[in-house]
């Protein structure tokens, strides 16, 4: 197969698909891997080190569009790239189309194969191919956080952990998944006044055991979030119901009656945002203002930290991306976790919750399988 790593083009996304050690995996494999000139300078690997792996260094991502067999990426396809995609090319990358109509439609009319790391699932519920850059984004969201609190970001000038004789900053941490978690682990470790709220009580029992009370741990009701939200000096968001748009659990009202100078960071906001204020902003211009509290809502979060970031995503990545080079959408027919992730193909939404929230036609994946073969 011929597999193409275009450059990155979203703002400031310096991640890459693949790293020079993944490309010689799948060269090894027997694979022709083309990639785009100057595609891992964000994580500091030079063509030279690309071409030593055994990839062809082309100069445009048009020439990688136009030849590749699959496209592995790392975040959804700009506009321009929607455009050049190819009726039948598989396009293997994050996608979060649930809050995105215009990116589904150009999907859509391309009739590419889209295959999204967020719906990937694991034989235990899990979501294999996102928890790395869920972990990332938890773990940035207290360091992004603890910058929004400073006076010169427009936040009221608290230190997270504060100091001995002044109160540490209050976090209030909405879900306590993979990125919850990891959020709650930074704001600890920083020495903040940390409340998780959580409606699975195993994970509750689980943070309490885990902190040993230096969490407050409560279970997530409206109640319980309009209490802790309004008293709250960092909100950090990380809601996720898989494929589907976040829920808005952080209302406009509510955000009003936050405390001037406080601050929300929404690691939900690929799929939405659990705030209504959210919008998506970037790494050039990450925070806005409303109401006097500062939001932070960059969508591509673990790009800040790309050469991590990077690592960690082929790490989960990789083996499926030989799946899909050895077997092709086969890869998918035989592993029905594998197969959750396709959400778009050949002109047809294959993802249940993207279609809904979208309005849209939904056919069963395992149908459009069905259908291929019988072409």
């Amino acid at each position: 197969m011929k597999i193409g790593v275009p450059k990155e083009i979203k703002i400031k996304e310096k991640r890459v698909g693949l790293v020079p050690e993944s490309v010689a995996e799948l060269v090894h494999d027997g694979h022709r891997v083309l990639v785009e000139a100057a595609a891992g300078e964000g994580i500091g690997k030079s063509d030279e080190a690309y071409a030593e792996a055994g990839a062809t260094i082309v100069p445009t991502a048009a020439e990688i569009f136009a030849t590749a067999d699959m496209i592995v990426k790392v975040k959804e396809p700009q506009p321009a790239e929607c455009a050049m995609l190819r009726s039948g090319q598989i396009l293997f990358t994050y996608l979060h189309l649930a809050p995105d109509p215009e990116q589904t439609q150009s999907l859509i009319a391309s009739d590419c194969v889209a295959i999204a790391y967020e719906t990937v699932t694991s034989p235990r519920g899990g979501l294999p191919l996102l928890s790395p850059m869920s972990e990332v984004a938890g773990r940035m969201s207290v360091q992004a956080g603890a910058h929004c609190l400073e006076g010169t970001a427009g936040g009221s000038g608290i230190l997270l952990g504060g100091v001995p004789g002044v109160e540490p900053a209050k976090v209030v941490v909405l879900g306590a998944g993979v990125a919850g978690s990891h959020a709650i682990e930074m704001a600890v470790g920083a020495g903040a006044e940390v409340v998780a709220l959580e409606r699975n009580p195993e994970r509750l029992r689980s943070l309490d055991t885990q902190y040993g009370g230096r969490v407050k741990n409560v279970f997530s009701t409206k109640a319980a979030i309009e209490r802790h939200v309004v008293d709250a000096d960092l909100v950090i968001g990380t809601v996720l119901i898989p494929g589907a748009s976040a829920p808005k659990l952080i209302s406009r009202d509510l955000v009003s009656r936050m405390k001037t100078g406080s601050a929300i960071v929404d690691v939900a906001v690929d799929q939405g945002g659990c705030a209504e204020t959210t919008r998506p902003t970037t790494h050039d211009d990450p925070t806005f203002i409303v109401d006097g509290v500062v939001h932070y809502c960059v969508a591509n979060m673990p790009g800040g930290v790309a050469r991590t970031s990077t690592y960690a995503l082929n790490h989960a990545t990789l083996e499926y991306a030989r799946k899909l080079a050895a077997c092709g959408l086969d890869a998918l027919k035989d592993d029905p976790h594998f197969l959750n992730g396709l959400n778009i193909y050949r002109g047809a939404v294959t993802y249940e919750a993207v279609a809904r929230d979208l309005g849209l036609d939904y056919l069963n994946p395992n149908q459009a399988l069905t259908l291929r073969q019988a072409v």
